[in-house]
């Protein structure tokens, strides 16, 4: 069973940066570097959006909102993904989750998110 555990949330003020970390097991190495993964956040009272994925290849797409200020990186071998969030906005105030990406669903069960605060 596939477990994602995130990590590396906080209360920053706007202009700050964090960089959240999702770690995942029960799953090989191989198998996990063939994965596209994704950073997901909900807001309070908004659905959960996709905001950046990434390629086996290490190919990157972002949403329009997190677009030159969000970078998402992944470590095959530790099966861990990575998103350096930068010149944050409490708009981007969220519980942040990774996920396995198959075209338009995600793949596994969810964990427990990391919070990320903004405020001014």
């Amino acid at each position: 069973q596939v477990q994602l555990v995130e990590s590396g949330g906080g209360l920053v003020q706007p202009g700050e940066s964090l960089r959240l970390s999702c770690a995942a097991s029960g799953l090989s190495t191989v198998f996990f570097s063939n994965l596209n993964m994704g950073w997901y956040r909900q807001a309070p009272g908004k659905e959960r959006e996709l905001v950046a994925r990434i390629t086996p290849g290490d190919t990157t797409n972002y949403a329009g909102s997190v677009k030159g200020r969000f970078t998402m990186s992944r470590d095959n071998v530790e099966k861990t993904v990575y998103l350096q969030m930068n010149s944050l906005e409490p708009e981007d105030t969220a519980v942040y989750y990774c996920n396995g990406v198959n075209g338009a669903s995600f793949m596994y069960s969810w964990g427990q998110g990391t919070q990320v605060t903004v405020f001014s």
